[in-house]
């Protein structure tokens, strides 16, 4: 690698000064990592990403202003080709955490991760091949589908999920479980390029831009029950 020329390009958007500080340290000392901006708000975060173009956003999810669920929205659905965005929370339990989610967010950090989670999350949504899904998201989306869970119980509206092939609603199901690709194959006995062109279908058909998407479509709709 030619110095940081090829290097994925962060911003980062946090209230708390020495909060963005620490995450700089971390990042900048990756050779695969730069830190090209920082904004203290959404309305900051906002213009600086539309400027600089990055690849990640590290985007805290309560700021002042506008907040991190609002930026969110206002990246996705500005850009023709926004960041991948990873939500930066203090509790994995945070409903707004959900809420980034549903506007787009790709996943979530915890303020008081380890350096190499840190730098590993960055990496995983910058690729977008593999989905940063702890099970404390899954509790999320558990909780926030109960309702959604209970009103399809007796008649599912499964919406673009009825589109799905059985393999993909297969396919569906594993991914809403937090496997991987890997992990993924080795349940349905196939290769991984067999299950990347799957979830590769998944996502079309559902109109999803990323895994953690689907996921939330897959709750949202009924067809995983929670529970």
């Amino acid at each position: 690698m030619d110095g940081r020329d090829e290097a994925i390009r962060v911003v980062i958007a946090d209230d708390e000064r020495l909060v963005r500080m620490g995450l700089r340290v971390v990042i900048d000392a990756e050779p695969d990592l730069t830190v090209v901006g920082e904004a203290s708000d959404g309305a900051e975060v906002v213009p600086l990403v539309r400027q600089l173009r990055p690849d990640v956003v590290l985007m805290d999810v309560r700021m002042p202003g506008i907040d991190g669920i609002r930026a969110t929205e206002q990246l996705i659905g500005g850009m023709d080709r926004p960041p991948r965005i990873l939500v930066v929370t203090t509790f994995e339990h945070d409903d707004h955490v959900y809420d980034a989610l549903r506007a787009g967010a790709s996943g979530f950090l915890l303020k008081r991760a380890r350096a190499e989670e840190m730098v590993q999350a960055v990496r995983l949504v910058a690729r977008g091949d593999s989905l940063l899904f702890p099970a404390a998201v899954r509790d999320l989306a558990l909780r926030h589908g109960a309702a959604a869970g209970r009103r399809t119980a007796e008649a599912p509206d499964r919406g673009p999920v009825r589109r799905l092939t059985e393999r993909e609603q297969q396919v569906l199901r594993l991914m809403a479980t937090g496997l991987n690709n890997g992990e993924i194959a080795r349940e349905l006995v196939v290769s991984q390029e067999t299950v990347k062109t799957h979830v590769g279908s998944v996502l079309a058909k559902l109109g999803a831009r990323d895994r953690t998407q689907a996921v939330i479509t897959a709750y949202e709709s009924g067809f995983v029950l929670p529970g």
